[in-house]
């Protein structure tokens, strides 16, 4: 124990450094998960105080819930199964064509792309609903009638069959953020001489250098964008009760995980039933990170380096 608190003084500088960051850290994110652990265990109505439930709220999430297994876990699944990996595709090519442009026209063009993820509630109302309101003043629906696709309006944010579907484009659109930064920033910090010897070498195509240098050179930048894309992707929830202006959207058609945990949370006030649902949710956040990290992370070498 002496030895302890010994190295600790000793590094006393270095933890100062690091005090804002773990005080916050503990603050805003242990002790909420903590917290969310042990209430999902419990009764909780906001009123009352507590009261332990064992694993009733995850039987019933699992085995009555039927909105959560009929509903909310297909429209998620689907939503982050194209969002997440589409928008990071796009991401990464955008980054990569944004990266061949000149220093100035590259910045711009880069905060063009970025802008729409720090703007969503914005771009939601100005863009994103004009466009798909279900009468003929909708851009979309303008478009449509004038080329004689369609008879009437389609109600494209309050019909269940189109719903989720609308979701998926404006979340694409405005999905990028943070990782396309991230792989843009990796992009650009690759030795260029690392290409000018790939070239001296016989490799021709551009195809080559994204497969070949580019992509290996950039992983810790890619895990970044991956786990981000896919987190957010998770996180999603309020973009349908935007676009329907309805909580919950219609049918159900655009209910995903997070806003079962709003509905149950801040509607129904069982606030237990909320922390399992939002446990289930932090767990299937770790998994996918677990199979980011298994993708594109780096491995250690594990050679003995005492041997000759």
């Amino acid at each position: 124990m002496k030895s302890w608190f010994a190295d600790v003084w000793k590094w006393r500088i270095s933890y100062l450094f690091i005090a804002p960051f773990l005080i916050a850290f503990i603050v805003f994110t242990i002790i909420p998960v903590a917290m969310a652990v042990g209430l999902s265990f419990t009764y909780f109505n906001a009123i009352e105080f507590p009261t332990f439930a064992g694993w009733m709220n995850y039987q019933s999430l699992f085995s009555q819930d039927l909105v959560f297994l009929r509903d909310v876990l297909p429209n998620t699944f689907k939503f982050a199964l194209f969002v997440g990996p589409v928008s990071y595709m796009l991401a990464f090519l955008l980054a990569w064509l944004i990266s061949q442009l000149p220093r100035t026209i590259r910045t711009v063009y880069a905060l063009a792309i970025y802008t729409p993820s720090l703007t969503m509630g914005a771009a939601m109302v100005i863009i994103w609903q004009v466009m798909f309101t279900g009468d003929r003043t909708g851009y979309i629906n303008a478009m449509l009638l004038r080329w004689n696709i369609v008879d009437s309006p389609i109600l494209f944010v309050t019909d269940k069959d189109y719903l989720l579907n609308v979701m998926i484009t404006v979340s694409i659109w405005s999905g990028m953020g943070v990782g396309f930064l991230a792989l843009l920033a990796g992009i650009l910090n690759i030795d260029r001489t690392l290409y000018e010897a790939a070239r001296i070498d016989g490799m021709k195509s551009r195809l080559q250098e994204i497969m070949y240098i580019t992509i290996p050179m950039m992983k810790p930048q890619m895990l970044f964008a991956a786990v981000m894309s896919l987190s957010q992707t998770l996180k999603a929830g309020d973009i349908g009760v935007q676009l329907s202006g309805q909580n919950p959207t219609p049918g159900y058609a655009g209910q995903l995980i997070l806003n079962h945990v709003q509905d149950y949370g801040f509607i129904r006030y069982e606030l237990g039933y909320a922390s399992a649902v939002s446990v289930i949710m932090l767990l299937m956040m770790l998994l996918i990170t677990k199979l980011c990290w298994s993708l594109l992370g780096t491995k250690e070498d594990g050679r003995d380096t005492d041997r000759e």
